[in-house]
């Protein structure tokens, strides 16, 4: 797996709602822009999304893929990768939470890496990475923000 990306950005919003956001990932193709549809193929034995199947829609890049999560028992954590994908090769990533101050604040941090099925040399594959995250953290916050 080729190296990965890291980026944080602070919601003003409590851990568990930021992770309920995470966690609804129907909702997606409402707030994640590239995201034109998501179905849920299978479900953990607490009702949250083990197996996801992705329709992204992002300009030049589009791609129909299939990621396994991983929940973290104290819900500060989501983990996943790639099973199946058109234009991916691999990808992993993560979101981590870790509460601020009094608990209505919390920094988020997310780590990605991709690996597609056409050769792109690492630094661009880095930037193009670091714009995905970007973009999806900008997201997240405004949906957990809202909500």
């Amino acid at each position: 797996m080729p190296d990965e990306s890291t980026q944080s950005i602070v919601v003003d919003a409590p851990a568990e709602r930021i992770m309920a956001v995470i966690a609804d990932l129907e909702s997606y193709p409402e707030w994640a822009k590239a995201v034109r549809r998501t179905e849920v193929l299978e479900r953990d034995d607490q009702g949250r999304a083990s197996r996801v199947k992705f329709t992204l829609d992002a300009g030049p890049v589009q791609d129909v893929y299939t990621l396994v999560y991983d929940w973290a028992p104290d819900g500060l954590r989501v983990n996943w990768h790639l099973v199946q994908g058109q234009m991916q090769r691999a990808q992993s990533g993560e979101y981590a939470l870790r509460p601020l101050g009094d608990g209505t604040s919390t920094e988020v941090t997310y780590t990605l890496s991709v690996e597609l099925a056409l050769p792109m040399i690492g630094l661009l594959r880095r930037k193009a990475e670091k714009v995905i995250m970007d973009i999806a953290l900008k997201e997240l916050k405004r949906r957990a923000e809202s909500s």
